[in-house]
């Protein structure tokens, strides 16, 4: 993961770990700190539970989470708590954003792992990438969490590199297809705001 080689390019750049990496290593980058404001406006905004995550191999971590106003929240996925990539909507969002060779290497290593969550296999996540794509923002439904539903978002680095998500949560009663719209519009100017905040490109 220090490395990673662009498809269509061929070359290579920084992957996710350098990022870790350099996370551990520089203190005053301190992305949970960074991306706060942000949270705090998507919860305040929507009400519900916003997460931050981030990705350590090939699962998500939650950084951080902000807890809404609405008076059933769903803070289920606790800060530090990982899951494989594709899982949560977060661990969706930065799926969606690797490349389809790396896709296959990703689900073909956790797919041994995916039992341990309901509803879930390799196949299960290929219809959740497929349906994300299509909606531009990835989507989970009560996979994580029962009774819980969830629409995430990455944030990339220039070259791509998906070094982060963030997401929403809420009773799934409350994830219509409308309120989708509504959420997915805060979700892509937090993510445009937190680009410009780290000086990349969403």
């Amino acid at each position: 993961g220090i490395v990673a080689r662009n498809p269509e390019t061929r070359s290579f750049q920084l992957g996710p770990t350098a990022f870790e990496i350099g996370m551990a290593a520089t203190p005053q980058f301190d992305l949970i700190g960074m991306t706060r404001p942000s949270l705090t406006r998507l919860a305040d905004q929507s009400g519900d539970t916003s997460f931050l995550f981030i990705r350590r191999g090939n699962d998500a971590v939650c950084i951080n989470r902000v807890l809404g106003h609405y008076h059933i929240q769903t803070p289920y996925i606790t800060v530090g708590s990982r899951q494989p990539l594709g899982i949560s909507a977060g661990g969706l969002a930065i799926l969606m954003a690797q490349p389809s060779e790396m896709v296959g290497k990703i689900l073909a290593s956790i797919g041994s792992r995916l039992s341990h969550y309901s509803n879930s296999d390799v196949m299960d996540i290929e219809n959740a990438l497929q349906r994300s794509h299509q909606l531009g923002y990835a989507f989970i439904g009560e996979r994580a969490v029962p009774g819980v539903s969830a629409i995430g978002l990455p944030i990339r680095t220039r070259s791509g590199i998906p070094i982060a998500a963030i997401a929403i949560a809420s009773i799934s009663e409350r994830m219509t297809p409308e309120r989708q719209k509504t959420l997915s519009a805060l979700l892509r100017r937090e993510a445009r705001e937190i680009a410009a905040l780290l000086d990349v490109n969403d």
